[in-house]
């Protein structure tokens, strides 16, 4: 794994010991960020199963004010800590060791709203629908921001939460993505 483009691009980043996690591939994450970006100016990203960090990672170095990453692996917290080190971005980022309920709580505590959210929950606990509804119902996304999906291939998200609508999907072998934003109703977007 490493960072593909921006500031940082080039350095390794470290993968998660053991097998609790699943590493988005550097083929998914430059797809992802081709769809999105590719690049950004300023803005605050929410990792929210940061996982390695190598999805927020990426952003900031494309060009995020700040990215918040979380993770309730003890393991993924520390790998996350160490490759935001090794990329020099500890000033752009927040680290915290929770589930993502709980963080998201914390969060519309907090009154923050993200142009970029990233959702790479395990494939095995299908948690997608509920926290896009959780994203649209409190507003934590803005207006012209988006929220990147990451699920296996044969899960199908619905093409609409709310006021989020699915705005692309992509499937790479056995990974899809799907990018939900709030559809423009005057443009006919």
């Amino acid at each position: 794994m490493r960072v593909i483009s921006g500031k940082c691009k080039g350095r390794q980043l470290q993968a998660v010991p053991g097998m609790s996690t699943r590493p988005t591939t550097d083929k998914v994450k430059e797809a992802i960020f081709n769809m999105i970006g590719p690049y950004f100016s300023g803005g605050i990203g929410l990792d929210l199963f940061g996982g390695s960090g190598g999805l927020g990672i990426e952003a900031l170095s494309r060009g995020l004010d700040r990215v918040i990453f979380v993770d309730h692996n003890a393991k993924a917290v520390q790998t996350i800590k160490k490759n935001v080190a090794m990329c020099d971005l500890h000033e752009q980022a927040e680290i915290y060791r929770n589930d993502a309920e709980r963080a998201l709580k914390a969060v519309v505590k907090r009154g923050l709203r993200f142009y970029v959210i990233f959702l790479d929950p395990p494939y095995k606990e299908q948690k997608l629908p509920s926290l896009l509804s959780f994203i649209d119902n409190h507003h934590l996304l803005e207006k012209d921001g988006v929220v990147v999906a990451e699920h296996a291939a044969e899960i199908h998200l619905p093409e609409r939460v709310g006021g989020l609508c699915k705005w692309k999907q992509e499937t790479y072998g056995i990974t899809a993505v799907s990018i939900y934003r709030y559809m423009d109703e005057e443009k006919g977007e």
